[in-house]
C-alpha cells in the first residue's frame, strides 16, 4: 500500500526545503499544510522563545477510529550544516546530495515516511487509534526542542521515534550524557618581550586534556573533548581558553566518575602552575557539569518493543532491539515517562556530504511503521 514513487516525491521535497537548526519555520509551516489537509489538528508550541528557532516544534493530533490508546510518533524538522541549497540526485534507488552539502536524509526520510503511512491510512480507510506527531526544532544542536516541548499537549504514553539507521532494529538503550565547560583564566603578556610575566591558559588547558582518556572507554562509555576557543595572536600570551567535552555512559556510576576524572584532571593542571605554596588568583578555573539528557532502557517485556516485533513478524521480518552511544529526541521523552524506542529509516553517513539513503529502505521503513499502527488499532498488544 506504500506509494513509492508519492514516498519519494515527498522525500525529495522535504530535502529542498532549507532547515538548519534554528531556521525550520518554512518546513514547518510546509508540513503543517499538508498534515492538517489530512483532518489533522496541529498546534505549534512555544519552544522557539527558549530554543531561538524562528518556529516552535510542530504537534499534530489524529483522531482515531478505533477505542486504542494514543500512540506517538515523532521525527526532528532541522538539518546540520552545509544545509542550504541541497540538490538531491536520485540514481540506481539511492538518494544521495551533489556533493557540496548533506542529503538531510536525517530526519527528513523519517518525516516523509510519517506524511506517506498517514497518507495510506487516510486514502484506504484503515482503521487506527489516536495518533500523535511531534516534529520537533533544533534536536541536532541539543535535543533543544524536545527539551523546551509543551508536554501538556500530549496524551500518549509510548510511542517510536524515527531517527536511525537499521531497518531491522530498534534502539531500546541510548546513554546518558553530562555537557562539561571549563574556562581557564591565566596571564596575558608579550610573547617574545617578555613570556615570564605571562601564564599561557593554552598551555594549562593542553596539559590537562592530554593526561585524559579520551574516546571509547568501555562498550557503555565514552568521553570526548570536541571543542578548544582561545587566543587572540601569536604573539600574545593568551589569558583565557575554554574548553567544550562530554561524558556519555548507560551507567550513571560510571558517567560519574568519568566527569569527576575530568574535572580532576583541569584542576590539577591548575594546581602545577601556580608557585609553591602560592594563593595567588591566577591561573584559575571555573567548570561546569551539565546533565544533557537521561539514559533510556526500555524492557524487552515493555509494550512499545512487543508491538514492534510483533509487526515485523507480520511482515516476514525479525527486529532485533539495539543498544546505541547517540541520543535522541527519545531521551527526553523517555525521561517525561513517554516510553519512546527509535526506528531506523535506512541513512547512512549522517552529517556528512556522503550522505545517502535507499527509496527502497524507506519504503520498508514506512512498512514497518503502518503495520505497528494497524496492530496497536486492535489494542491486543497494550
Amino acid at each position: 500500500m506504500i506509494n513509492k514513487e508519492r514516498l519519494a516525491e515527498t522525500f525529495r521535497f522535504l530535502v529542498e526545503i532549507d532547515s538548519v537548526s534554528k531556521e525550520e519555520g518554512e518546513i514547518c509551516l510546509k508540513i503543517q499544510k499538508i498534515i492538517e489537509s489530512m483532518g489533522a489538528e496541529t498546534f505549534v508550541d512555544h519552544a522557539a522563545a527558549k530554543t531561538g528557532s524562528d518556529t516552535g516544534n510542530l504537534i499534530a493530533r489524529i483522531p482515531g477510529n478505533t477505542s486504542a490508546v494514543p500512540l506517538l510518533f515523532n521525527a526532528h524538522m532541522d538539518t546540520v550544516e552545509p544545509g542550504r541549497g541541497i540538490c538531491p540526485v536520485f540514481s540506481n534507488g539511492l538518494f544521495t546530495s551533489d556533493g557540496s552539502t548533506i542529503l538531510g536524509a536525517d530526519c527528513k526520510s523519517s518525516i516523509a515516511i510519517i506524511l506517506e503511512v498517514l497518507r495510506v491510512l487516510q486514502e484506504h480507510h484503515l482503521s487506527h487509534g489516536p495518533l500523535e506527531i511531534v516534529f520537533t526544532v533544533c534536536e541536532e544542536i541539543g535535543l533543544l526542542g524536545a527539551k523546551n516541548l509543551d508536554f501538556s499537549l500530549l496524551s500518549s504514553t509510548f510511542g517510536y521515534a524515527l531517527d536511525a539507521t537499521d531497518i531491522n532494529g530498534l534502539v531500546t538503550r541510548a546513554p546518558s550524557s553530562n555537557k562539561l565547560v571549563f574556562t581557564v583564566h591565566g596571564k596575558d603578556a608579550h610573547a617574545g618581550a617578555a613570556p615570564e610575566k605571562g601564564i599561557n591558559a593554552i598551555f594549562i588547558a593542553a596539559k590537562a586534556i592530554a593526561g585524559l582518556q579520551l574516546g571509547r572507554i568501555d562498550p557503555e562509555t565514552t568521553c570526548n573533548i570536541g571543542v578548544i576557543e582561545g587566543g587572540r595572536a601569536a604573539n600574545i600570551i593568551p589569558n583565557l581558553v575554554t574548553v567544550k567535552g562530554e561524558v556519555r555512559s548507560h551507567d550513571y556510576k560510571k558517567l560519574a566518575i568519568q566527569t569527576v576524572e575530568i574535572v580532576t584532571a583541569f584542576q590539577k593542571a591548575i594546581d602545577m602552575m601556580k608557585p609553591d605554596g602560592s594563593s595567588h588568583d591566577l591561573p584559575r578555573l571555573e567548570h561546569s557539569v551539565e546533565l544533557d539528557f537521561a539514559a533510556t532502557h526500555i524492557m524487552e517485556s515493555d509494550p512499545v518493543v512487543i508491538l514492534a516485533k510483533k509487526a515485523a513478524l507480520n511482515l516476514g521480518r525479525t527486529l532485533k532491539t539495539k543498544m546505541t552511544g547517540g541520543g535522541a529526541d527519545a531521551n527526553i521523552f523517555f525521561s517525561r515517562g513517554i516510553m519512546t524506542g527509535v526506528l531506523g529509516t535506512g541513512m547512512s553517513d549522517m552529517h556528512s556530504l556522503r550522505e545517502s539513503i535507499l527509496l527502497e529502505d524507506m519504503v520498508k521503513s514506512a512498512e514497518l511503521v503502518l503495520e505497528i499502527i494497524q496492530l496497536h488499532s486492535k489494542d491486543s498488544i497494550v
